[in-house]
């Protein structure tokens, strides 16, 4: 028999995006990522023009293999939530698909205040309108790799729905360590240059651009 992916999606704000894209790519269960402009009403948003949006990345996961609330955990775990940035554009988000997401969200929310010593100020609310960042915004981390970007051979648009770009964008800043990339890139079709190349990274212990 075989079994489905269970794709469910999901959208987070944790600052600047190319960072938050990165650590969510790199994770085992999620299959596509791309950052954009949510949480606001202005139209046709864009990096010089935002207005009232938020930074952030969408990504699509597989539910059988990673669940909203771990995804939630790292949420949580990769930024300081009670933190009032000067721009509302780097503001801690959480924009929910489903009343089950908003339910973890807050509750996971709740059980997060303990760690903390000043309220949480993370804005939880339904996911809207979600307009793409600019293509140079897409998988940042892994454009500053060029001749590894260049093995992929992908375009733009496609760049956005290749798994392997996710995975990579993450491994190429530090967001796995050797025995985890190991472990987690067997499921994936890496020649042994793209393979070569993030052990050197990872062994250089390079840190994300953001």
């Amino acid at each position: 028999m075989v079994t489905r992916m269970a794709r469910e999606k999901a959208c987070f704000g944790l600052g600047c995006f190319w960072h938050v894209e990165a650590l969510f790519g790199s994770q085992r269960g999620v299959l596509t990522t791309k950052v954009g402009y949510s949480g606001g009403t202005t139209k046709g948003p864009t990096y010089q023009s935002i207005g009232d949006h938020v930074e952030v990345v969408e990504l699509v996961y597989d539910d059988s293999i990673i669940s909203y609330e771990k995804l939630l955990n790292i949420f949580w775990r990769n930024h300081d939530p009670t933190a009032k940035p000067y721009k509302r554009q780097y503001i801690s988000a959480i924009y929910y698909h489903s009343e089950l997401q908003k339910s973890l969200a807050e509750k996971t929310m709740k059980e997060d205040q303990v760690n903390h010593g000043r309220p949480i100020v993370t804005e939880i609310a339904a996911a809207g309108p979600f307009y793409d960042a600019e293509n140079y915004h897409q998988k940042y981390q892994l454009r500053c790799n060029p001749s590894l970007l260049k093995t992929l051979g992908l375009n733009d648009e496609a760049l956005k729905l290749s798994e392997i770009a996710a995975k990579l964008n993450g491994y190429v800043c530090g967001m796995k360590n050797l025995t985890e990339f190991n472990e987690e890139s067997k499921d994936l079709s890496l020649t042994d240059k793209q393979r070569n190349y993030v052990i050197e990274k990872i062994k250089s212990g390079v840190k994300a651009h953001c």
